[in-house]
């Protein structure tokens, strides 16, 4: 079926788009003042430009799409799909994923230049903190953001994970800069996680070995230095590098110390932006020493908030490592965190094989297993994080 056009006719085609991809060119053809059908057509021309393998985008639950192509053109994007050998909404994503790289939202350098912050944090260890922070940068970073995940629990799993070694003693840090003690950039000490799924946009931060004394460090500083405020001591560190990113998820160590002050004063609304762009996320377990373990979490976001008069935004909870068959004490839990409401349930993430498995062989989870049950768990949390 054609129509006819300015410039000549058009054929109206139809397709699919994953939900979020089709949201995205949607909002960002609307801030270019752009019609959706010249976007795509700019999207598919280049796309069968480059002839260049373009990294996979995930295309499970992609729903109906439709647009106006000039004529002619549809079919020559199917031919270029058979070359590839890969499917037609396969194609079409590839083609917009790129479309929405070359073409950034306007905001980026005018309102909103700074990053989306997420604080991944529970002073209970063996939640999935690490797994969660990894799974959602991972998430950000497949569908076209610029991602910082910074490593900062001195424990290091999540530098081992990735297979990244953590910084020795004596070299920059997260630590030496967050003690006014940096002698270099701290972009140096940043490592490209070498994945063609993600395209190297995303970075690591690694761990330092002596992260074990950032709290009693830090408070040494304090009473050195007059005017230095200890929970923005996070925040000074990475000010000069966060510019270069869209999301900066930090991994926090299970601890209610210093350090926990400074991620959660690092994760504040700052002014100007809008309710639910940066905050918490916390991951917890269906079992009652994890909703211990949030309440006294709770307590210090709290009164962080009324010492220091800021606004600290709770994105949500991952109910994580949910087995059912553990009887009353998992399935009642589970009510109870759906029931608070406020904050919300992102996503409950089974207790499956495949994280454990990409830990293993220490590769990324979207990497090892994109279309596992996990993975899209992961895509889950970073789409509700963020509103």
């Amino acid at each position: 079926m054609a129509s006819p056009y300015p410039q000549g006719e058009r054929e109206k085609v139809a397709s699919k788009l994953p939900p979020a991809l089709r949201q995205t060119l949607k909002i960002r053809a609307a801030e270019l003042s752009l019609d959706i059908q010249d976007a795509v057509t700019t999207a598919i021309v280049t796309w069968r430009e480059h002839a260049e393998g373009a990294a996979s985008v995930e295309t499970t639950g992609a729903e109906s799409f439709s647009t106006w192509l000039p004529a002619g053109l549809y079919d020559e994007f199917k031919a270029t799909c058979g070359d590839r050998d890969i499917s037609y909404i396969q194609g079409l994503a590839q083609a917009v994923h790129r479309w929405l790289q070359d073409h950034p939202s306007p905001r980026h350098g005018t309102t909103e230049t700074e990053p989306e912050r997420k604080i991944v944090g529970n002073q209970k260890g063996g939640v999935g903190k690490t797994a969660v922070s990894a799974g959602i940068a991972q998430a950000y970073a497949e569908e076209g953001k610029r991602v910082l995940l910074v490593d900062y629990d001195p424990q290091g799993h999540l530098s081992e994970q990735l297979a990244i070694p953590q910084i020795q003693p004596g070299h920059d840090s997260l630590v030496s800069h967050m003690c006014g003690e940096g002698e270099g950039d701290l972009a140096d000490a940043i490592v490209v996680i070498d994945d063609p799924r993600f395209e190297k946009r995303l970075h690591l931060l690694p761990a330092c070995f002596d992260g074990f004394l950032l709290d009693p460090r830090i408070a040494v500083v304090a009473t050195q230095k007059r005017g230095f405020q200890k929970e923005a001591a996070l925040e000074l560190a990475l000010r000069p590098v966060e510019g270069n990113y869209d999301v900066v998820i930090i991994d926090c160590p299970p601890s209610l110390g210093i350090a926990m002050d400074a991620a959660l004063y690092y994760g504040r609304r700052r002014r100007g932006e809008k309710p639910g762009r940066s905050g918490v996320i916390i991951p917890v377990l269906a079992e009652d020493s994890s909703a211990t373990a949030y309440e006294m979490l709770a307590q210090q976001i709290e009164d962080l908030r009324d010492d220091l008069s800021l606004d600290v935004d709770y994105l949500g909870l991952v109910v994580n490592l949910y087995d059912s068959r553990r009887g009353y004490v998992a399935t009642s839990s589970l009510a109870d965190w759906k029931a608070l409401g406020d904050p919300p349930v992102l996503v409950v993430i089974n207790d499956l094989k495949e994280q454990r498995e990409a830990v293993r062989v220490r590769k990324p989870l979207l990497s090892y297993a994109p279309h596992s049950e996990q993975a899209k768990a992961m895509r889950l949390i970073a789409k509700g994080a963020s509103r």
